[in-house]
């Protein structure tokens, strides 16, 4: 049975407002950011463009492992960010005492991450400033998760 041209037309027309759907969708819930300094090495080299979603119901929920650009914290005017692993999330313990905030008691048994917060860290250690140095940071600064790297 041939295919009319009205038919056609109509699958054309769906197939393009899917696009423009997509296309609104990203829009608002990506951005692309680029990587500034050594913190992630080997992974990621300065100037790497990263394509980061906040849309996690697309992605998944932040999790051990996963990639993160957070909104810097400081008092600066200019918006900054930073690009850091995740290593716990609310409510999980970090097991190292090595890892630990150096403003949290040494003499302590446990460091658990706070609710609302995750613990974050460089893949290069040595010159990475992370929640070692500034303890957990609260998800609202999260500007999104990695999802694809060039």
């Amino acid at each position: 049975m041939p295919v009319t041209k009205k038919r056609r037309i109509r699958t054309f027309t769906a197939v393009l407002l899917g696009l423009l759907g997509l296309a609104i969708f990203l829009f608002f819930n990506s951005k692309t950011v680029v990587v500034k300094g050594e913190s992630m090495l080997p992974t990621f080299k300065s100037g790497r463009k990263l394509f980061v979603t906040d849309a996690y119901w697309a992605v998944g929920h932040l999790k051990p492992n996963d990639i993160v650009v957070v909104k810097e914290f400081t008092q600066n005017a200019k918006a900054d960010y930073f690009i850091k692993r995740v290593y716990r999330t609310e409510g999980m313990e970090v097991e190292d005492k090595s890892l630990w905030p150096r403003t949290f008691p040494i003499h302590n048994d446990k460091f658990v991450v706070p609710e609302g917060e995750i613990f974050v860290l460089g893949d290069n250690r040595s010159v990475s400033q992370d929640s070692r140095v500034f303890g957990p940071i609260e998800t609202k600064l999260i500007l999104g998760k990695v999802v694809v790297w060039q």
